[in-house]
């Protein structure tokens, strides 16, 4: 069976590689994935496979029943949309809706999962359980389309024992994969500021409540909930990407607008640095005359991989892959909405190298110049059909 795999999954290198360079120049922002659902839906109708759409809108799921297929059934997950960046990249496939860009990968993860498809769907006499494709839309955006395809009952008729998810690596080199058990990545979510003071004439700061100053201490000073409160074991990050202070060389403005994400690992100490974060910003407003409006907006759980499974499936890539392919990752306070797949039922989420540095593909996801050695989709589409096949057995 492993060499039947690696063989499809080789013959249809091309295919893989000519869907991931159409979705890669027609990307689609969350939740408005139309043409890239419909893409993925023509493209399983094509190989014989019924896909029901519009799970949470945009969303595709298909079925892919082998012999006895009540017996188990295994998930296997690939998200959709891309990024609001310019992409910067001169190549034959780059975006063609500017603006937008698939610089995470999802282009590749759904390329991947449908090659996948071909490759289950080719087999699926030789076999016995079911494999359930989870093509979601939203990854990048709160609420996260996987909160909205479980709510819409994804996970259910038929229930998957497990669920696979696989992302792009651009830190590790193509023809590798990396796994680790347990806690992997961090919960996620946003903060949103309005410092408020009194503005007016620069010349004339007696007059006036500065909330550029107010703000710039509210910045510096909130750094202290994670250097001296956090627990040790509990890695977290708190970040703040936009400052909006709309005055000019001599004007200071009534109100500063503030953006930034706060990250961590342990969902106690996550609730406890909301009241934390929003004590000290209000507390260093007010002392100094103003006020600050705080909004966090819950995001993403921690993912969590379940011991068990990803022991299970590392094995099973060493199968494929050979062990000096197979690494262990690092902790990664990025976040990811699979992680409520995660709190639902088992999960393992991996990640596939796409780096050549020969080649100079070294760009780090959520860049303008993010791409990917291609040759990855002769790898991902037989291994996750592998993996997926190996977890069936289990009984």
């Amino acid at each position: 069976m492993l060499e039947k795999i690696k063989a499809l999954s080789k013959g249809r290198a091309a295919d893989a590689v000519a869907n991931r360079r159409h979705l890669h120049m027609y990307p689609e922002l969350s939740f408005q994935e139309v043409n890239t659902a419909q893409f993925v839906a023509n493209r399983l109708k094509e190989m014989g496979l019924t896909p029901q759409e519009g799970v949470a809108n945009t969303g595709v799921v298909a079925l892919i029943e082998g012999r006895n297929p009540e017996s188990r059934v295994v998930a296997l997950r690939a998200d959709m949309d891309a990024l609001p960046i310019i992409e910067a990249n001169d190549v034959p496939y780059k975006s063609q809706n500017l603006g937008v860009m698939h610089a995470c990968g999802h282009d590749v993860h759904t390329s991947s999962l449908l090659g996948t498809a071909y490759i289950l769907h080719a087999l699926r006499d030789e076999f016995e359980g079911s494999i359930k494709l989870i093509f979601q839309p939203g990854e990048e955006k709160i609420p996260g389309g996987a909160s909205l395809m479980i709510k819409e009952g994804v996970l259910q008729n038929p229930s998957p024992a497990s669920i696979l998810g696989q992302h792009v690596a651009p830190n590790i080199p193509v023809g590798k994969i990396g796994f680790r058990e347990g806690m992997y990545m961090a919960s996620t979510d946003e903060l949103y500021l309005t410092v408020k003071g009194k503005g007016g004439h620069g010349a004339m700061p007696d007059t006036l409540i500065d909330p550029i100053l107010i703000a710039s201490h509210i910045i510096v000073g909130l750094q202290q909930v994670i250097s001296r409160n956090r627990k040790p074991a509990a890695p977290s990050v708190l970040s703040f990407g936009k400052v909006i202070a709309n005055g000019a060389t001599n004007v200071i403005p009534n109100e500063v607008y503030i953006e930034g994400t706060f990250r961590c690992m342990d969902e106690e100490w996550r609730e406890e640095g909301w009241k934390r974060i929003t004590k000290m910003a209000q507390g260093i407003a007010e002392a100094m005359g103003g006020s600050c409006d705080v909004e966090v907006r819950k995001g993403y759980p921690f993912l969590k991989n379940h011991p068990e499974l990803t022991r299970r499936t590392k094995a099973a890539a060493v199968a494929y892959m050979g062990a000096e392919n197979v690494i262990d990752l690092d902790l990664w306070l990025a976040g990811e909405d699979f992680a409520f797949y995660s709190q639902v039922t088992d999960a393992c989420f991996y990640r596939l190298g796409t780096r050549n540095e020969a080649r100079g593909i070294v760009s780090g996801v959520h860049t303008p110049t993010f791409d990917i050695d291609e040759a990855a989709l002769e790898i991902g589409p037989g291994l996750m059909a592998w993996l997926a096949l190996e977890e069936l057995k289990i009984q």
